[in-house]
Parts: structure tokens; C-alpha cells; sequence
């Protein structure tokens, strides 16, 4: 598969009479993307505002973050399966609006949902405190269930990054970066030389509004599959969750993700990038086994020297990024694996849930439960009552005069297990 990902540099968003991009400004029709979004039944009150980098602006509860994307040449459109038809994406030409992207918030779907300041401390943080942001405030109607009320926040980010990157679809880009997987005997005889290597994604997927979706199938139903890394870069998997803020996938994370940009500019050079296996993340033991047994054949089954696996979460799933690295490595097949730690505040308890002398290469994303004191902003986009209550937050944590006082697990993005951020540490 080859992809050709044109890159249009958004350099600030203003609200203006027609949604289109002029000299790097995106212009946004905010009566026109409102009654877009107020179709849904399930939402009683919908809003847009713009957060700039650097505006003392705090963003809460964030839902999730999606760049605007539009599929300009070849089969399917943005984001398959939820608001485009089922089609495999991954080949032709697809434009995004870098620079920018949609954040949705409003009332709280879970408490485990997150902080973007813009400035400040804790803009230093997340990643999507360096983007012009177009947020959706949507509140639900009364009496909504849970998993009725995500459903009509995430498909509300959809159609809007869809809305906006359309504006992007007839606009020369100001870059372009191709992307190529060749199938699998191909690839080999292309490098017989260079290292098989296979990048190992850990879907959430624990149910109880933890699900991630692949070309609009909830997780939880799929077996360890074989996917072109392309198809990810394209929008076939999407974000659904509310977990911790900061180790969530956004979508933003799933089109941008870093562990398969760093394989392809590797590949053909010190490795041969031969593709990804998707994986689920389970509740239950049986389930548990069932995924890691299938991870582990699929990888042998491709004849790698090496994989990188990633996990999304804590806690329960470390057992599941345990399984897959345990397996694969007995398998004869090295391992890296990519998470966060939860240490505690002092740094001093265990960082894993479980643990293995097979997994001995490890990259971390940092603490998550290492204390910040974030000041108060002039402008809040949200609820900030709900500081209180979200993972990492606690009853007092909002102080009179509008700081906060949170574990940094509070902020969306913070210890990314992509690597989507600047914390780590070296062990030694």
C-alpha cells in the first residue's frame, strides 16, 4: 500500500462567513459546523470556541482530539465504518490540516477524561497545547445514558474534523511525504539484508466506555490481526475512550501516531518496517491468553526479528502488554515495549501491575502519578467543577481562586504510551 500524505500548515483559525483555508488561516463557519453537529437528537446544546497556543485558556473535560483529514484520491473516505462507508483506506492520497485540530468537551461522559491548558505549566505537558483548536462543547440531553452520550461526543468530533478538512480537499499542499508497505515476500526480497521489524499496537478495549474501534468494529470483537500501518495513518482506528487522560489514545494520536512515522523513516535503511498486528486489551484471564497466544503466532508467522509493542492504560492491561512481550520473546523474536508508569508520588512503588525478566527493554512515558500545580486561567472551555473527580484529580483539588492541584494522569497526553510526549526516564 502507498499513501500520500499531503501536509497543509495551519498557522491560526479565526470564525469568518465560509469555512476554507486562505495564506495558513483556517476560516471556520461557526453557524453552519453548529447546525452540522445539533443533528444529533441525543445533544441539547452545541457551541464552538477557538483555543490558541499560549492563550490563558484551560480546556476540561477533554472527550478527545482529532485532526481534520480529507481523502483527496483512492478508495474510502475519512474515518471508514463511521462517518464514510466501509472501504480499506491506506493507498491513494489523503490531506491534513496540520496545526490544528478539533477537541471536544462538554458535560462529563467519564471520569476518566482530561485537562489542555495553553499556556502554563501544564501546556508543557500535552502536545495539543501547540495547536490552534477549534473545541466542540456539547452537552447531552437530559437522562442520556453513558454510552449514548460518547457516542454522540465522538461522532460529533467526526463529522466536524471531516467538515473542516473538507475545506483542504482542492488546496495544493504545502508538503508531501509518501508512505509505502509492499506486501510481505515482496518487502522481504526488497531488504533481504536489513532486520524484519513489526510494530505490535495494544487496542483499549476493556468495555465500560474503554473501546477503540477499527473501521467501525468495537475492539473488544476482534481477534490479533495483520494491518497496513497506512490504513492507521488513514483513520481506520479511532479513538472511543475515556481513560486516564494522560496515556489515552486521541484519534489525534491513533493518525499521528509516532511509533509507525519513526518505522518508515527508518525503513529501507537500518530495517525492514514489514507492518502491524492490532491487538485488544481484555478483561477476563481466558481472554487474556487467547489474544497474546494469537499476537504471538501471528509475529512468528512473519518470520521478524524484532517488535515494538505499545500499550494504551494501566493496571489491568499491563497484564495483557506482559503476555504479548513474554510470548513473542520465547518465540525468540526481541521485544521493546512502550508504556507509563504509575509509581506513585514519591516514585518509590511498583511502576507495572505485572512484570517479567523477559520484558527488559522498556521505553517509558514517565510518572503519572507525579504532582502539578496548574494556575488558574482567564478563560475556561468546559466544566471546571469536574477537576474534583477526574483520574488524578480529588475533592479540593480546584482551589478558590481557580488553580488546581492534580496528578499530571489529569492531563491529556501527559504520558502518552506512543511516545506522543516529551517525558521518559533512563534507568540505570
Amino acid at each position: 500500500m502507498r499513501l500520500e500524505l499531503g501536509k497543509i500548515f495551519i498557522k491560526d483559525v479565526q470564525f469568518g462567513s465560509e469555512t476554507k483555508i486562505e495564506d495558513g488561516v483556517l476560516y471556520v463557519n461557526k453557524e453552519e459546523l453548529i447546525a452540522l453537529i445539533r443533528e444529533d437528537e441525543h445533544l441539547k446544546e452545541v457551541d464552538v470556541e477557538i483555543a490558541r497556543p499560549g492563550e490563558s485558556i484551560r480546556i476540561t473535560p477533554v472527550k478527545d482530539v482529532i485532526e481534520p483529514r480529507v481523502k483527496v484520491e483512492g478508495p474510502g473516505g475519512i474515518f471508514p465504518g463511521m462517518i464514510s462507508k466501509v472501504d480499506t483506506v491506506g493507498t491513494g492520497k489523503t490531506n491534513a490540516l496540520k496545526g490544528c485540530a478539533v477537541v471536544t468537551t462538554g458535560k462529563i461522559v467519564g471520569f476518566q477524561e482530561g485537562i489542555i491548558d495553553m499556556t502554563g505549566p501544564g501546556a508543557e505537558y500535552t502536545p495539543f497545547s501547540k495547536l490552534n483548536n477549534i473545541v466542540l462543547i456539547c452537552e447531552p440531553v437530559d437522562g442520556l445514558k453513558p454510552h449514548d452520550h460518547e457516542r454522540a461526543v465522538r461522532f460529533a468530533g467526526f463529522k466536524a474534523a471531516a467538515y473542516l478538512g473538507n475545506a483542504a480537499k482542492d488546496i495544493t499542499p504545502d508538503e508531501v511525504v509518501a508512505y509505502e508497505t509492499l506486501p510481505l515476500l515482496e518487502s522481504v526480497k526488497a531488504y533481504p539484508d536489513l532486520p524484519r521489524v513489526a510494530y505490535v499496537q495494544m487496542l483499549q478495549s476493556q468495555g465500560l466506555l474503554h473501546d477503540t474501534y477499527v473501521y467501525g468494529v468495537d475492539a473488544k470483537q476482534i481477534l490479533p490481526t495483520f494491518i497496513y500501518p497506512t490504513e492507521i495513518m488513514d483513520g481506520a482506528i479511532v479513538s472511543g475512550n475515556c481513560v486516564s487522560a494522560c496515556d489515552k489514545n486521541t484519534t489525534y494520536h491513533h493518525l499521528n501516531n509516532p511509533v509507525v512515522e519513526d518505522l518508515f523513516a527508518r525503513h529501507g535503511k537500518d530495517l525492514n518496517f514489514v507492518g502491524v498486528v492490532i491487538t485488544n486489551e481484555n478483561v477476563y484471564l481466558a481472554d487474556k491468553e487467547r489474544s497474546s497466544n494469537w499476537t504471538a503466532k501471528l509475529v512468528e508467522y512473519l518470520g521478524l526479528d524484532g517488535v515494538i509493542i505499545s500499550q494504551e492504560g494501566f493496571g489491568n492491561p499491563d497484564t495483557d502488554l506482559i503476555m504479548n512481550c513474554k510470548k513473542i520473546e520465547q518465540k525468540g523474536i526481541k521485544t521493546v515495549i512502550i508504556t507509563d508508569e504509575y509509581a506513585g508520588r514519591d516514585g518509590a512503588s511498583q511502576s507495572l501491575a505485572d512484570a517479567d525478566p523477559l520484558a527488559n527493554a522498556t521505553v517509558t512515558g514517565g510518572n503519572a502519578n507525579e504532582v502539578i500545580e496548574l494556575p488558574p486561567m482567564d478563560k475556561v472551555i468546559g466544566h471546571i467543577e469536574v477537576v474534583n473527580v477526574i483520574a488524578g484529580g480529588s475533592d479540593g483539588s480546584l482551589r478558590e481562586d481557580g488553580s488546581i492541584v492534580v496528578e499530571i494522569q489529569a492531563i491529556t497526553g501527559a504520558t502518552n504510551e506512543l511516545g506522543f510526549n516529551k517525558m521518559s526516564a533512563k534507568g540505570y
